[in-house]
């Protein structure tokens, strides 16, 4: 295990060295399956802290920073979604986490998990997908619901300051945050708001192709996740009507994604937003979680060969 210095440690947990790289993780809890996190672009592992602290009451729990994100060394973006794969894998080998893994990706992550549990099934316990990013979207007649996205944070130069504009959300989505970690989150996203773009800018064009190449996921429990409320990230580029819409498009994509596989279960939370559904309604994924743990098999004691 190899660690850097304290000076340069994240507000929580450890710095880790992989190939080279540094990369953040926190971890809490004892025994497996163990769970961890994959956020959505432009948000990071202590994002996570509220449901990340639940679950360690009942297994091991993993928050991380991807590579060019939080407190990780940086590293040019976008990635494809196997270098993010490949990466997470050494880190939980570097930090002495062993397999099997239930993989929790929001948005972006959603894809880097199903990435992950592509090349590695073997090291896979269980899915849970919090409104993942999907090929699909692009298929959906009408307005291509992931380029929206990308048009509205585009738009965010045009407010009067993207750190004004994201203070008041982020601070209410970090409300129950330990006081002092919550301003550093918020003053992190401040610096870093335009990283969610430059992380999903390859999203179409290379990582959905990724996934399409990249084969059936495993025959696991994975339960999807679909937020069918208000995001306060989206509302003020779009009436309630037409991201009502691109909700309504979007349940399509995921009822037919957790279809695809023999365990597969889509539930929906009319009352949570895609970038809060984690804070919106963490009891819902908190539930998920424990659900899809509890029908895994229990984590190996060997290290993989």
């Amino acid at each position: 295990m190899t660690r850097t210095s304290a000076a340069s440690a994240p507000p929580s947990g450890n710095l880790y060295a992989v190939e080279g790289r540094r990369l953040a993780l926190c971890r809490a809890g004892e025994g497996g399956p163990a769970v961890v996190f994959l956020p959505g672009a432009g948000l990071i592992g202590l994002d996570f802290l509220n449901v990340h602290q639940e679950i360690a009451g009942h297994t091991t729990s993993v928050l991380y920073d991807r590579g060019g994100t939080g407190w990780s060394d940086p590293v040019r973006l976008p990635r494809t979604a196997t270098e993010v794969a490949q990466e997470l894998r050494g880190l939980l080998e570097v930090a002495d986490i062993p397999p099997p893994y239930v993989l929790v990706g929001h948005s972006l992550g959603g894809a880097y998990a199903r990435r992950f549990a592509q090349l590695f099934a073997a090291d896979i316990a269980g899915l849970v997908m919090l409104d993942p990013a999907h090929e699909g979207y692009a298929a959906i007649p009408g307005p291509n619901l992931a380029a929206q996205f990308r048009q509205a944070l585009g738009l965010l130069p045009l407010l009067a300051g993207p750190a004004r504009f994201y203070r008041s959300l982020f601070r209410r989505m970090f409300a129950c945050w330990p006081e002092g970690l919550r301003e550093t989150l918020v003053d992190y996203h401040l610096r870093a708001w335009s990283r969610s773009l430059q992380e999903a800018k390859t999203l179409q064009t290379e990582v959905f192709e990724e996934l399409r190449a990249g084969g059936a996921l495993p025959d696991v429990p994975m339960i999807v996740l679909a937020a069918m409320g208000i995001d306060p990230f989206m509302a003020p580029f779009a009436s309630t009507a037409s991201l009502m819409g691109l909700n309504a498009r979007k349940h399509e994509i995921y009822a037919a994604f957790a279809a695809s596989t023999p365990q597969g279960e889509l539930r929906t939370l009319e009352n949570a937003g895609h970038s809060t559904l984690h804070t919106d309604r963490p009891d819902a994924v908190i539930g998920a979680i424990l659900d899809v743990a509890a029908l895994t098999p229990p984590a190996r004691s060997a290290r993989r060969a």
